[in-house]
């Protein structure tokens, strides 16, 4: 059975999305959808697949997303805390996936220097 993580905790209810996008698609096609779809799951194929990650921020910033986000597929530990950044609140987690493990993904950092969709204001201009 998959388990999901949402907003960093164990969630036993998954609803279905209502939108599921793979690596190829635009997001700009379903634009006008997004503000209807209160559930997007986007599809991470294999494990060095970074397409969605792109996917992720514009649905954020580009499409303003403000619901549920979850990324799907070969989504594993070591992605968490990228995909976190690049707006994901939801994650599907791999079958065999120890869920007390994968939670502290979201501690391993304790600040970031970029700007992203969750932390849109640079290190630099935070500290300024």
């Amino acid at each position: 059975m998959a388990i999901l993580i949402k907003n960093r905790q164990i969630v036993t209810q998954l609803s279905p999305p209502d939108l599921v996008l793979e690596p190829t698609d635009d997001p700009a096609v379903v634009a006008a959808a997004v503000g209807l779809a209160r559930v997007i799951a986007v599809n991470f194929p294999k494990f060095g697949d970074g397409r969605g990650y792109s996917i992720g921020r514009l649905l954020r910033e580009r499409y303003g997303y403000q619901g549920e986000l979850r990324a799907v597929g070969e989504v594993a530990r070591d992605h968490l805390h990228a995909m976190a950044q690049c707006g994901y609140d939801a994650f599907q987690m791999r079958e065999g996936e120890d869920v007390q493990e994968v939670l502290g993904a979201f501690s391993d950092f304790t600040d970031i220097y970029q700007a992203t969709a969750a932390q849109p204001v640079p290190l630099f201009r935070r500290r300024a």
